[in-house]
């Protein structure tokens, strides 16, 4: 955030108004780009606010919008959103989201509203307890943000001055390096012409960043830049062309396809790199996997400032990124020029006759009656269907020689295409895969049931990923059925997840040697009374980076497995484990995440080593049942992130954490007061002796 400093003032200082006691609704207004989200978030996540309200969410509402969803979103970012609520309907959705604010001091944000009725909908979730509750809402409409504010005038946001301008550019394109002399003229030009607009500011800088620093190419820019950004509507939309077309060519259509996804969404970036495989946009490399590949792509469009970080890992890697509406916008319109895509914001019926469309984003939250028949000829390639409300329609879509990728919420598969390598679907049609499927690539299935997968699974030798709520896989036929010399070995295979009960045998393993993602399911009791599981063999796997076990048995298990040492993720879910096995995971060389979930027989007391944890960095415990928890620096040498979340007999964090000298942030919630006050006594005794890094965070 640069510059609008005075904008942040005046917003925190209505916040926390005394005077103000009944709950208030500030609209910030502005057009696309200027900086109201980003302006929002910053006030959002200030200290002060996550300590001065009980209750924090945020939604964004979009054009198209579902207020039901909507709904869905804020208990979704209050952590309020089980399985039970989501089962619920609008009106039991409101008076649960009314419920559960009432009586807390709440700040909530409407990010990206466009239409009054939105407003008319929600607002009555939202009770007026006196006690200086907020609510923010962000909009480009006038007459949107006058109507949802509560007293006088909407918050209108304004342009960068020069000053500030200039800052943001230099920020961008040089960091913490001056710009040369040579290149002030021409670039204080080039920032003039942006005029005052932070999105075309940073979308240019971004492309600076990554260009030759010379008088002429800037000269050229400013030039071009001149002539294009003019007083007439489509002024960001040159600049945005422009950015494009300097991508390089192996970036470009990544960068266009990120727009198949609706407007404002939370993209999933393991779901991006997945579809971006199964697409063939990328190109390949030597020595590394696809996968790998696209998080490089990824990462360059986030340099360039194309692409928006929203959640990063507990290990720092982008988990979920997003992409402003005036981009997004570019992307579409680009797209659809050069037949790339099609998006579909009016229902299916609104693609004419003979319209040539070979990847298909649906968008719409209209029901349709009917699906035109001429869709079903217009030999698609790929599906991806966003719309909840249109599953039934789905199936009718998919023809059986061409479609290569289809995502859907839901639908009934009587034939699956012989060309599918993506396939993504929230029921269990998984259970019926034919062997034809050799070109697979991707398979999820998020239907809450166990599946029992067909033998075919293991003739598909282009898997990359399976993964669904539970899965049964079958044994693999025996080498004396297929022969020595023709073990069919899925060696792209990276993640498996679940497996209920995953026998581990040699003859299992060397056929999925690569794997780099693994989600165990055990039953209490079959692990221990045989053989046939043999987890010691885990550590023949070893490009295995990530770990879980979920529903352990009824004693300790660890003392059977041997991890692989590639180990860096490692959690643990409804297993039972005790303090004394921490010692067999603490000695895991390349740890860096470890999360402990509902452990009901972990011990009174936990003392690590000395020597163990070395390389962890981050450290989850959630409703385990220790009480006394003795650990200092020497411990967890590396650690960045501690949370810790309702653990009620934990009597305090170990003061020796606080010293540890990467700890970057303590997350406490919902647990006893003297867990709460030996959180903020870290706090204070780091602040004490300077330390402003350390960042204490509390919920309860």
């Amino acid at each position: 955030m640069v510059g609008l400093d005075d904008h942040i003032m005046k917003i925190k200082e209505w916040l926390t108004a005394e005077v103000l006691s009944n709950l208030e609704t500030l609209s910030v207004v502005g057009m696309g780009g200027i900086g109201k989200t980003t302006l929002t978030r910053k006030v959002y996540d200030d200290g002060f606010s996550v300590y001065h309200f009980h209750i924090r969410a945020w939604v964004t509402v979009s054009q198209d919008y579902n207020e039901r969803e909507l709904l869905l979103k804020l208990l979704d970012s209050m952590k309020k959103a089980t399985d039970m609520v989501r089962g619920k309907s609008f009106e039991q959705l409101a008076e649960y989201l009314y419920k559960t604010l009432k009586g807390m001091r709440y700040l909530i944000v409407l990010d990206d509203m466009w239409d009054t009725k939105v407003w008319d909908k929600v607002k009555r979730s939202f009770p007026n307890d006196k006690n200086g509750s907020r609510i923010i809402v962000t909009t480009r409409l006038e007459n949107v943000g006058g109507y949802a504010n509560s007293s006088s005038t909407p918050h209108h946001m304004r342009f960068l001055n020069e000053g500030e301008s200039w800052n943001l550019f230099c920020e961008n394109v040089f960091g913490k390096d001056g710009c040369p002399t040579e290149l002030k003229q021409i670039g204080k030009k080039i920032v003039q012409n942006c005029q005052g607009l932070p999105l075309a500011i940073v979308v240019i800088a971004g492309l600076l960043s990554k260009a030759t620093k010379t008088q002429h190419y800037w000269t050229y820019i400013g030039e071009n830049l001149s002539s294009v950004i003019a007083s007439n509507d489509d002024n960001c939309s040159k600049i945005l062309a422009l950015s494009y077309k300097h991508l390089p060519h192996h970036l470009k259509g990544c960068f266009l396809y990120i727009g198949i996804f609706p407007e404002d969404y939370d993209i999933s970036v393991s779901k991006l790199v997945k579809l971006w495989v199964a697409e063939r946009l990328l190109k390949p490399m030597r020595s590394k996997s696809l996968e790998d590949v696209a998080r490089e792509y990824l990462l360059e469009l986030v340099d360039r400032n194309l692409i928006l970080v929203r959640v990063k890992s507990s290990i720092g890697k982008i988990k979920s990124c997003s992409i402003h509406d005036l981009l997004r916008d570019f992307c579409v319109r680009e797209a659809q020029r050069q037949k790339l895509f099609h998006v579909n914001n009016m229902g299916l019926c609104g693609i004419s006759e003979g319209t040539k469309v070979r990847r298909l984003s649906i968008h719409s939250h209209r029901k349709l009656n009917d699906v035109d028949n001429s869709l079903q000829n217009m030999r698609l390639r790929s599906v991806l269907n966003f719309d909840w409300e249109q599953y039934h329609q789905s199936d009718k879509l998919i023809n059986s020689r061409l479609i290569s990728v289809f995502d859907t919420q839901y639908t009934s598969i009587n034939e699956f295409p012989v060309n599918l390598r993506y396939f993504a679907s929230n029921n269990d049609v998984a259970r019926s895969l034919p062997v034809s499927l050799r070109n697979l690539q991707t398979l999820i299935c998020r239907e809450m049931a166990k599946i029992h997968l067909p033998p075919e699974i293991w003739e598909m030798r282009q898997l990359r990923h399976v993964k669904f709520w539970e899965m049964v896989l079958p044994d693999p036929p025996s080498a004396e059925t297929e022969g020595k010399n023709s073990i069919i070995v899925l060696h792209n295979l990276q993640t498996l997840y679940n497996v209920a009960n995953f026998r581990c045998t040699e003859e299992v393993l060397q056929r999925i040697s690569n794997l780099k993602k693994l989600g165990i399911i055990l039953s209490n009791g079959a692990l221990l009374e045989g053989g046939d599981y043999c987890l010691n063999n885990l550590s023949r796997l070893l490009k295995l980076e990530s770990l879980g076990f979920f529903n352990g048995p009824s004693q300790s298990f660890l003392k059977i497995v041997a991890f692989p040492i590639s180990l860096k993720k490692l959690s643990f879910s409804y297993c039972y484990l005790r303090g004394d096995d921490m010692t067999i995971v603490g000695s895991l060389p390349n740890l860096q995440v470890l999360k402990l979930l509902y452990i009901f027989s972990f011990g009174l007391e936990w003392e690590p080593n000395e020597g163990e944890f070395l390389q962890l960095k981050y450290l989850q415990l959630r409703k385990i049942d220790l009480e006394n928890w003795i650990a200092n620096s020497i411990h967890f040498p590396s650690l960045e992130c501690l949370v810790i979340e309702r653990c009620e007999n934990l009597k305090e964090i170990p003061c020796g954490i606080g010293e540890i000298p990467t700890l970057e942030s303590i997350e406490v919630s919902f647990c006893s007061d003297s867990v709460v006050t030996s959180a903020k006594q870290i706090e204070e005794e780091q602040q004490s002796l300077g330390n402003d890094y350390l960042q204490v965070r509390i919920v309860n």
